[in-house]
């Protein structure tokens, strides 16, 4: 066998694994989503993901739906969506068992422990952004709402607002990871990182002011743990960085 089909045999090999991996995952999120309409039902996951906004509204209020189909899709996609949710941990899994065979002992230690810690912390941004955040920000815009206005959202426009910010949340989450990346990859040295703390905290305060409703109280959710978590990240990295030294930097 020649060289050149000996690599092509090899990429092919990798599309199938990948393939393979693509599909398990798939199922996964198939299962839970399955599960899911099970029970509680595609309507009672709605009505959770909507009880912070019912809670800030009037008594007797509800929501409304100006699409003719919305009262259907929208609780569809709202189930997909906590499916895929639920279903992070077993989809980064799949992730690593693909990459997992081509890397060193001393790689496989860095990996691991990014991918559980990822899955785990955008799950725990978009619990925060649940328990905490929306509750607040409902209750502070709704204080604001004059008596003559009858306020009745749409569920389709509450649906883009909920992923919006649970995706914000969840990304905001996710910069110890970044922070831990950057310095074991050699891209940005950990003093580095301290010296533009300054300009990281204007920076988190300018995303969140972007990211999210022009009020207060939820720019500061989002910014105040977004600098939290890049100070987590600088005294995490240094400890991940030196567990996961490949033999020869030991030497």
């Amino acid at each position: 066998m020649t060289e050149e089909a000996a690599g092509e045999e090899t990429f092919i090999s990798h599309l199938v694994e990948l393939r393979d991996r693509l599909v398990k995952a798939s199922i996964g999120i198939a299962i839970a989503c399955a599960a899911l309409f099970i029970w509680p039902g595609p309507s009672q996951v709605y009505d959770l993901l909507a009880a912070p906004m019912i809670a800030s509204l009037p008594p007797g209020a509800k929501m409304i739906a100006t699409g003719v189909v919305s009262p259907f899709l929208v609780p569809m996609k709202v189930t997909l969506l906590l499916a895929f949710i639920l279903s992070l941990p077993w989809v980064f899994y799949q992730l690593w068992a693909f990459v997992a065979p081509g890397l060193y002992a001393h790689e496989k230690r860095l990996v691991l422990p990014l991918v559980i810690s990822s899955s785990l912390l955008f799950i725990a941004g978009v619990a925060f952004c649940y328990f905490f955040v929306f509750g607040r920000v409902f209750h502070f815009i709704g204080e604001f709402a004059p008596t003559s206005i009858a306020v009745t959202p749409d569920i389709e426009n509450y649906l883009d607002f909920v992923m919006s910010m649970c995706l914000a949340f969840g990304a905001t989450f996710e910069v110890p990871v970044v922070v831990i990346i950057l310095v074991r990859m050699g891209i940005v040295s950990i003093e580095k990182l301290r010296a533009i703390r300054s300009y990281v905290i204007v920076g988190a305060f300018v995303i969140a002011a972007i990211v999210t409703p022009p009020d207060v109280v939820s720019q500061l959710a989002l910014a105040i743990p977004m600098c939290l978590l890049y100070e987590l990240g600088l005294l995490v990295a240094p400890i991940f960085a030196r567990v996961t030294r490949a033999p020869e930097e030991h030497a």
